[in-house]
């Protein structure tokens, strides 16, 4: 009877001290595991990918030409003109990962615009440039060229941050209001944006001149194509 009391008494000290045991292992594994970074929720992950950017548009480091096909009858039969847009401002918006909300708006000078073409010499620029801001564009008139888009409608390209879009807009030329449509490649490297693109107005729909009284110098076909590398940074 002595002998199974003292043996009852052992099996206990060794059950005490096996549990004991269990819970110094846990305390101790808890104690050497690495601290653990907080993962964050879903939405606060998404959070800046689905921020609208806003960019201001650089005219210094863009490129934005009005290319006229020829129709002159006189010793400047057969030339382009390639007109050079020098003043513009504006600013585009859109959202990354779901395009919209999206934006452009452009605000360009008429008087700043002058023919860039290497055809002409430097005399026959100045007599040009005298005949757009004279007889074509009238700027004392009509000193602001404008775009505002409505939509704008794309896709993301599935190689990177690149962007292909159309937007749709009014442009305003000549004081005459227009709808038309833009289609864009769009890319964003860091803080900047890059645009590049053309699209085509009809110079009646906005009633431009294409002739001149004094030399017949601007003489243009009736479709005219714009060409753009525009770049813009983070605002």
């Amino acid at each position: 009877m002595k002998f199974l009391r003292l043996g009852i008494v052992l099996m206990v000290i060794v059950l005490i001290i096996a549990l004991a045991g269990v819970s110094v292992g846990k305390l101790a594994r808890h104690e050497s595991s690495p601290s653990r970074p907080a993962v964050p929720d879903a939405p606060a992950a998404r959070f800046n990918t689905l921020e609208t950017q806003r960019f201001r548009l650089d005219a210094t480091q863009s490129k934005f030409i009005a290319h006229a096909m020829a129709g002159g009858l006189f010793w400047f039969k057969g030339h382009d003109h390639l007109v050079a847009v020098r003043e513009f401002s504006g600013e585009a918006q859109f959202t990354p990962e779901q395009l919209n909300p999206a934006s452009l708006e452009i605000t360009a000078r008429s008087g700043s615009m002058v023919e860039t073409s290497s055809v002409f010499t430097d005399q026959q620029k100045q007599i040009i440039d005298k005949e757009l801001r004279e007889i074509v564009l009238q700027p004392d008139q009509f000193p602001e060229i404008t775009f505002r888009s409505t939509q704008v409608e794309g896709r993301k390209s599935p190689s990177g941050d690149e962007y292909e879009l159309k937007i749709a807009g009014n442009l305003t030329l000549h004081g005459v209001t227009r709808p038309i449509n833009i289609p864009a490649k769009i890319s964003v490297s860091g803080n900047d944006l890059r645009a590049v693109g053309e699209f085509s107005i009809d110079r009646d729909d906005f009633n431009i001149k294409a002739t001149s009284a004094f030399h017949g110098l601007v003489r243009v076909r009736e479709t005219i194509k714009f060409n753009f590398d525009i770049v813009g940074h983070r605002i």
